[in-house]
Parts: structure tokens; sequence; C-alpha cells
């Protein structure tokens, strides 16, 4: 199932278990290990002083007591080092070896904090990225739902070098976009044979008029499947690329004529690696397109023209600059 980041109180999410960044006694401390003990009440720290600690990267499951759901999943991660003491080992560790205990209680959703990138002080860009990628590579094999919990923007933080470079893309393209439709609207209006040569540039210029028919009345549901097949992929293999879940893709191959939101779409097309050309013909055939206009647009567009296409790092990145998120569609 999918990674969703969100902006939450960890406390207070209706999920089937939350993730405690404890300390080694597992008998509660500052922090989110705070707030889940004083959320829970006496019965956490009553159960927790009989499971004798807990080692860094293991994790112990107790009841929720007082909290809005079931179980209490209690990790402890490592204190950063500079790197020097396998601390993205045992950060990973916290990840596997708590969604693992999930998995074998039955546990359908699952929350978790940025484990160690409070007072143990793991840089929060690098503890973004241990935890999207250990997620990611759990949920290939695994239909949990997973959340990746932030407090506030100022908890979260992406990768320094990518932001830079997407801001000062934003920067560059959505700037001349606002200029050309302030261009535009300063142009007398155009009659209908300059809008008839407008479209006309924006088809291949040596397309066949067979070619521009071709798969006229092919459903975007249709289109998504024959593009699966012609990248020799397996139907899992790309919903879970797409960070969608299976029951939202089991309706789109049931039905033909299913319609995703814009989101959906584009992370289907993010799945499939398409190019920027490839990705508005694809769009197109859900009644969408990517503007310059758009800020969500723009920042889409800067990691299809880099050959990104890892959802989760486009995800954290959307994120970052107050973007609704791909996938993640139940």
């Amino acid at each position: 199932m999918p990674l969703q980041l969100i902006r939450a109180d960890i406390t207070k999410l209706k999920c089937d278990a939350i993730v405690n960044a404890a300390n080694k006694t597992l008998l509660g401390g500052g922090g989110v290990d705070g707030a889940i003990h004083r959320a829970a009440g006496p019965g956490l720290l009553a159960e927790c002083r009989t499971l004798g600690g807990c080692e860094t990267g293991e994790a112990k499951l107790t009841k929720a007591y007082d909290l809005p759901c079931k179980y209490v999943i209690h990790t402890v991660g490592p204190v950063w080092r500079l790197g020097l003491s396998h601390e993205r080992e045992k950060l990973a560790s916290c990840y596997k070896n708590s969604l693992e205990l999930a998995e074998k209680h039955g546990v359908e959703s699952i929350a978790f904090p940025l484990i160690s990138s409070g007072a143990y002080g793991y840089p929060k860009d690098k503890a973004v990225a241990v935890a999207s990628e250990t997620i990611a590579e759990f949920l290939q094999k695994s239909e949990l739902d997973v959340y990746l919990v932030f407090f506030d923007k100022d908890s979260f933080k992406a990768g320094g070098r990518l932001v830079s470079q997407i801001k000062q893309y934003i920067d560059d393209h959505y700037a001349d976009e606002r200029c050309a439709r302030f261009s535009r609207r300063m142009k007398p209006a155009a009659g209908l044979g300059a809008a008839m040569e407008s479209v006309a540039l924006e088809a291949e210029p040596n397309a066949a008029i067979s070619e521009l028919f071709e798969n006229l009345d092919e459903s975007f549901s249709e289109m998504l499947l024959r593009k699966i097949d012609e990248k020799g992929m397996t139907d899992v293999e790309c919903y879970k690329k797409a960070n969608i879940s299976r029951k939202v893709f089991s309706k789109i191959r049931v039905n033909r004529d299913y319609r995703p939101n814009k989101n959906t779409a584009i992370a289907f097309a993010i799945a499939l690696e398409l190019n920027l050309s490839e990705t508005a013909d694809f769009l197109r055939k859900a009644g969408y397109a990517l503007s310059g206009s758009n800020k969500f647009d723009v920042i889409i567009e800067y990691f299809i023209k880099n050959r990104n296409y890892n959802i989760f790092e486009i995800n954290e990145a959307l994120f970052y600059f107050d973007q609704s998120l791909l996938g993640a569609v139940r």
C-alpha cells in the first residue's frame, strides 16, 4: 500500500499502530516519546516496565491504552555520530523491524515519526531519505498503509541541493510562464485563423493524419494497461512504483471508463517513466495537461526532464513546497 507524508500530531492518529521513537529504557522521555506516554496514560508505562528495555534498531509492541490506535511499537533509533558508527544501518533497522512486527500482529496501517531526528541529532534530510527508502523497499512485498508523520513544516527537511535546484527551476520556468501570460493579455485578440495556427504548432510537425487519430477511441485505462505491457512491467510493479493502492488499480483495470484524478494519472506516468511528450499524451487521455502556471506541474516537469522517476523523492519535494502528493489513493 502507499506511503504518505502528512503533517499531524501522531498521538491523535486513528490507525492500527503508531511508532514511538523511544530510548533504551522504554520508560518515556522527551519529544515524541514523552508525548506518546502522556497521551496513552499510566498503563503504557506499566507495560513498558515489563519489557526489559530495547536495543538500538530493535522494536517491541505494546497496547495503546488511551491512544486512538490499537498498538504502540517502540523502537530505539541511533544517536548521530557523524555517520561513523553505522547509524544508517541502525536507523533502517528501526523501520524494518517495526514494519515486520506490525505485519506479524495483523496491523494494516502504521504511522512513524521521523526517528532519531530530534534530540539524537540525525540530520533531517538524511533521516527522511532513510525512512522513505526503507519503507518503500518493504512495501514492494507488503500491502500496509504507512504514514510518515511530521508535526509541522519545520520538522521536515528535504535534500538541500535538490530543493535549491527545484527552487531555481521554478523561478526560471514559473516566472517565464507568468511573463508569457502577461504578454498574451497585452496583444490584440487573435482571429480563428491564428488560433488554428497555434493548435497546429502544438502538434508534431511531421505527424501524419493517421497518426493523429491513432488510438482515438482508447480510454485512459486501456492506454495505461497497454503502456504497462509495452514497458514489460507487471500490474503490481506498476501500481507500487506509482504509490497507488491495489484497490484503486483494480478499479482502473475493470472499468474501461475509469477517470483518475490528475495526481493519480501523473503517478502512473512517473511509474511508467514517460518523457514529457509521452506524459502529455498520457494525461490528455484523462483530460489533463501540465501547465507552466501551476507550481505543482512545474515541479513534476522538473523531475521528468531530469529523468528522476523516484516517486518518494518527488513526493518529498512536493511536500516541502506545500503541494499535493502523488499516489497514496485508497
